[in-house]
Order: structure tokens, then sequence, then C-alpha cells
């Protein structure tokens, strides 16, 4: 397990590390806004490593290690809102431009069809991806995302003021950030301990992490467009997980996915709010599993 580059057709960066063996089915791990590969904790990637996967973790751009895109000259908090209450669009990329970079990373890495898994803005990737080039996404699993319609999977109106305030610049003031978006978005039934909740924001912050480019990323997920439409359309063995108790997506979010999915199988899990908690690692990697056997049974019938 070692970070390492690929260097896309686009001319973006995107760092990645792999468990497993590369001849083994090939599963890709998306993660959400403003997370590196890390917060895909090792644990969880080996537990899928172990059932037989070829796992692989990214830095989407503007996170960790992979890419920072120039920014044009905008106020970032303006944007922001004025994105959200579509007065005016904003955004230096959009989520097709995110599902191009899982691809061109299978693409370096050899890898024509992958089992693609996505959390939250992953999710959104995910799903983008599976509607872009269905014939290279075996299964997909989107965890706590939703389909773009602004009518599901809102944000719990208690934590506008968290998500539009000013980010901390500096190191200690990051750290202190997120520690309070962890306890407002976590898992009320497995809350998480707080020194490993430390560390995990000081490597996140250490490997590479802006306020800008959380805020680019922002942009591409809330002008998105709906794609409820378009997910009637896939016929793709699909797997939707959602927290009961999750406050940044709502679970009518991932209630939307798994209805607007043919056949999709929908997993909501009591107690789960908008993390992974190392508790729930068994359970979503055993449903996961479940989902690329669906895969399986239809190369082979």
């Amino acid at each position: 397990m070692t970070e390492q580059t690929a260097v896309l057709e686009s001319g973006i960066e995107i760092c990645y590390e792999t468990f497993g063996e590369a001849t083994d089915p090939t599963l890709l791990l998306v993660m959400g806004l403003g997370g590196p590969m890390g917060w895909w904790s090792v644990a969880f990637c080996e537990n899928l490593q172990r059932r037989g996967f070829h796992v692989v973790r990214y830095d989407n751009r503007d996170t960790g290690r992979s890419s920072w895109v120039q920014p044009r000259q905008l106020q970032r908090r303006s944007a922001v809102v004025s994105t959200f209450l579509g007065s005016r669009r904003h955004g230096e990329y959009a989520m097709n431009d995110l599902a191009e970079d899982a691809f061109g990373l299978l693409d370096a890495l050899e890898v024509e069809q992958a089992h693609v898994v996505g959390v939250s803005m992953g999710g959104m990737i995910a799903q983008t991806m599976a509607l872009a080039r269905p014939e290279r996404v075996l299964t997909l699993t989107s965890i706590m995302a939703s389909t773009g319609r602004r009518t599901v999977g809102w944000q719990d109106p208690r934590l506008l003021p968290m998500l539009f305030g000013r980010s901390g610049l500096d190191r200690d003031s990051y750290i202190e950030r997120t520690a309070v978006t962890m306890t407002a978005i976590g898992s009320p039934a497995y809350p998480g301990d707080p020194e490993t909740g430390r560390r995990r924001a000081e490597e996140t912050f250490d490997r590479g992490w802006s306020a800008a480019g959380a805020a680019r990323q922002m942009l591409a997920v809330i002008s998105q467009p709906d794609r409820t439409a378009a997910l009637h359309t896939l016929d793709v063995p699909t797997l939707v997980v959602h927290g009961l108790q999750d406050r940044m997506v709502h679970v009518s979010g991932g209630r939307a996915t798994a209805q607007a999915i043919p056949g999709a199988d929908l997993l909501l899990i009591p107690g789960m709010g908008h993390d992974l908690p190392p508790e729930l690692d068994d359970t979503i990697c055993d449903a996961i599993e479940r989902t690329t056997r669906r895969s399986n049974a239809r190369l082979t019938g």
C-alpha cells in the first residue's frame, strides 16, 4: 500500500492507493466533499480486499495530493451562497468532470470495468459515472447521497450557518471546526472517538486541504443536475445505503435514489448519520459484496 500518482489525459494528477491483487475485480472507492482517500479507512479497504477485490481509493481533484485547480477570481462564500439559492451559477468544474477523473484513473490502471462505491459527493460522482458509461460500471453503490433533485436529500436547516460560515484557514482552526462538524453530522448511535477524529483531521490538513478547494467541490455539488429521469434508464446492479439519522443529506435522498434506479437495493441503517462508523464496516461491506454477486450472476447467466 503505497501512494502513487496517475497523470490523466486532461492533465489532472490523481493520487491513489491500491489494496490487493490487480488481477482481482477492481472496486473503486470515491470519497465525498473535502475528504481525502484516507477517509476510507485502511480497515474498510482491507475488509473489502479480504473478500477478493482489488480496492482502489484516491484523492479527488482539489483534495489531498491530487491536482489543485487554478481558480478564477470569484468570492468563494458569495459564489456558494448565490449558487445554492439558484440566483446565479458559478463553478470551476462540474460533477461530470469529477466522474471523468475517476474514469481517467481507471484508464491509467488499465481497468476496463469496476465496481464503483461512492459516499456523499462521491455517491453523486458514482451515479454520474454509471450514467455516462454504464458499460464500465459493473455495480453501483451510492452511500448517503442523493439524485441532485433539490426537494430530496436536503440539509437540516440548523447546519446551514456551519456550512456557509468561514472555514478555518490554519491547522488548529481546521481541526477545531472538523470536531464541531462531526459532532453535528456524525452517527448518534456510533459516536466517534475524539482522539481518532483529531488524528484524522490532522492528517487531512497536513496532506493538503484548503477552504478554496472545498468551496470549488461544493459548487459542483450544488450546481449538479437532477439525475432522477436519467437514473430510471440505468441497468446496473445498484445498492443504496443511507443512515436514518443523516442531517447532512436527508434520508429522502437515499430513498429517491433507490426508487429512481430499477431493481436497486435500499439499505437504511438506524442510528447512522453522515459518516462511516467502523462498527458498520461489516454491514456495509457485506451489502457491497452481495451487490457484486448480482453482477457476477449476470455475467455467468
